[in-house]
């Protein structure tokens, strides 16, 4: 009980370091949304009524940063992060809303594909390391991961899509199909999404397999396994009882992070391909200036990955009592 109070209060002091940066840091920068707003139109002469009026709908405050700071904080609580000038008059709650299904789909599938191929090539590869199909599948799969992961990503696009017109080109779906809870859409989504999702298994491929592999190889060493083999136990139960069972917690670790950087990990990956996810809206918002869109997706992708260190701190606890101590 002592553990967990300590790693909450842990959390909370960090929760609140980084939505105080969050409130400081678009601060700092020169200019605010409503500049950013009119700068797009050539009239150079603004109004001072309408750019008050302008500053009124983008939250911009005059009033003391103690304010401006409690005023934040009222408006997170509510659940209230602005209006987007890049989509103006849109809340940026509903633009998050739109976009966050796309890269939670997108990027859980693949990890968990990656994760589980990448773990189970490392064991298999830890237990018959001497054989030559395993220094094989080992060489094939670093060398693919060795290619930058976003030129992976145009060699795909240019090749499949491209060339052969096996895939779209961009986009999460087709432009004359609606998006709707029907059978035709499901099939647009999943054909667009095979080619991020491709580049995205590879690329962390190698990096799930080198760590169970490296793990298992020390674990097969250690003496409950060598006691397991004089006792003349099957070999797929050394393996997965006794080695791999020992082994995967770094890998257990690696996995929870993984799903906490889903939301802002992908930004590459959707932006060659313009799939219509979080990081692709993030590097629109960076482009236009949106400071509100910007402000709301850093702090979503921060305050997720704080709640997954979080939940593997506990999962340790569960898999590893020593940890508590």
């Amino acid at each position: 009980m002592r553990h967990l109070l300590r790693r909450i209060g842990f959390y909370i002091v960090t929760v609140w370091i980084s939505l105080t940066l969050n409130f400081l840091l678009p601060r700092l920068v020169p200019g605010d949304p409503a500049q950013a707003f009119m700068a797009r139109f050539q009239d150079k002469y603004v109004d001072p009524e309408m750019l008050q009026a302008i500053e009124i709908q983008f939250g911009v405050s005059h009033d003391p940063l103690w304010k401006q700071y409690l005023q934040y904080l009222v408006n997170l609580a509510h659940g209230n992060f602005g209006v987007s000038t890049s989509y103006f008059p849109t809340p940026v709650v509903t633009i998050i809303a739109q976009r966050m299904p796309w890269t939670l789909v997108l990027g859980i599938i693949t990890i968990i594909i990656s994760f589980l191929l990448g773990t189970l090539i490392g064991i298999l590869n830890a237990w018959k390391r001497s054989k030559r199909l395993a220094t094989l599948s080992t060489s094939v799969i670093l060398t693919l991961s060795g290619i930058p992961y976003f030129w992976l990503a145009f060699i795909l696009l240019f090749v499949f899509a491209f060339q052969l017109h096996w895939f779209p080109l961009n986009g999460g779906y087709d432009a004359d199909i609606t998006p709707s809870w029907s059978f035709d859409f499901f099939m647009s989504a999943a054909q667009h999404a095979i080619l991020p999702a491709f580049t995205i298994i590879i690329s962390s491929l190698a990096g799930w397999m080198l760590l169970m592999r490296n793990t298992m190889i020390t674990t097969l060493s250690e003496d409950y396994v060598l006691m397991a083999r004089a006792k003349g136990l099957k070999n797929w139960r050394i393996m997965l009882i006794y080695a791999a069972r020992n082994a995967i917690l770094p890998s257990v670790t690696g996995f929870a992070l993984a799903l906490a950087f889903v939301v802002g990990g992908q930004l590459f990956t959707e932006t060659v391909f313009s799939y219509p996810g979080i990081g692709f809206t993030f590097v629109q918002a960076i482009g236009n200036k949106d400071y509100a869109l910007m402000q709301a997706l850093f702090l979503i992708i921060t305050l997720v990955a704080l709640t997954a260190n979080f939940l593997v701190d506990m999962l340790y606890t569960v898999i590893d009592p020593r940890v508590r101590s």
